[in-house]
């Protein structure tokens, strides 16, 4: 069975304003995505954003894969809750577990290995990800094994990477973001990012917007808070019935947002890839 830390990057606190607007936290939202790929999986969540450290006498070898999830920090605002982010970050990476990163996952490693953030001078970029255009290296990469050249995706940010660390390479971006996917390599030690979240739901982006309707008012994504609701009303609706194709017509979405297992392709292409094998290669060691 392998085994996956769940790297949480954000306050709990933050965690429950969307989880109250009918949302999920990171570590159910990010076990659901895997499970669909690969049952059986051994997941342990750790709460890094408030603390949280692995238990007495767990290391991160000990673990298949770390996945660091998304969170509503800045990896520029050098507070505790970011720092110790920042060196678990780099550990992980040292580690030579392969790690996996969503959003705040791709900017904090991005950060932790000598690279740069900043806030996204285009503004915010939330609910669907338009037209994700793979690179010509994102084309033939085993991460984006079954996706589209071009694709949308569920996403939610106001941050983007700036300059990319040593060893990186972009796999694909938009007209919002130029890396919405990059990969770090060093011998070893692997990364793999996206600045959009294939573990969110439509219920979720729907809280995530529910949560912010005056801040996206203010910011010119809505005419009034009235408009927003709809949006969010159709999302929810969507999320219950994906087969609803008056609705999916409406927002434009297609079987990429769609489709669960589209929609997270990502993570079943690096279990399969990156994470079995080294859980092959560990329980291969034992035996020895």
């Amino acid at each position: 069975m392998a085994r996956i830390l769940i790297f949480d990057g954000a306050p709990a606190k933050a965690q429950r304003v969307i989880e109250a607007h009918g949302g999920q936290s990171n570590a159910a939202m990010f076990e659901r995505a895997l499970w669909l790929h690969e049952t059986g999986l051994d997941c342990c969540a750790l709460n890094v954003a408030d603390g949280e450290r692995l238990p007495q006498g767990v290391a991160l070898d000990d673990f298949d894969g770390i996945v660091i999830t998304g969170s509503p920090l800045s990896v520029y605002q050098r507070v505790p809750e970011v720092t110790r982010q920042i060196e678990l970050a780099h550990r992980a990476f040292a580690s030579g577990v392969p790690t996996y990163g969503s959003c705040w996952g791709m900017q904090l490693m991005t950060a932790a290995l000598g690279g740069t953030v900043r806030r996204n001078p285009q503004g915010r970029e939330i609910g669907i990800a338009r037209n994700i255009a793979l690179t010509t290296r994102g084309r033939d990469h085993l991460l984006f094994k079954g996706k589209a050249d071009a694709f949308d995706a569920l996403c939610s940010h106001q941050d983007e990477v700036a300059t990319l660390p040593q060893g990186a390479r972009v796999l694909a971006g938009n007209g919002t973001s130029a890396i919405q996917a990059t990969e770090i390599d060093r011998g070893p030690q692997s990364f793999l990012g996206r600045q959009y979240h294939p573990e969110h739901t439509l219920a979720t982006t729907a809280a995530i917007i529910a949560a912010r309707m005056e801040l996206l008012v203010a910011e010119g994504f809505a005419r009034s808070l009235d408009d927003i609701q709809v949006v969010v009303a159709v999302l929810r609706a969507l999320d219950a019935d994906p087969g609803r194709r008056d609705l999916a017509w409406r927002l434009g979405l297609d079987r990429h947002v769609l489709d669960p297992l589209v929609r997270t392709a990502e993570f079943g292409n690096w279990l399969h890839a990156k994470v079995l094998p080294r859980r092959a290669r560990r329980a291969a060691a034992a035996l020895a």
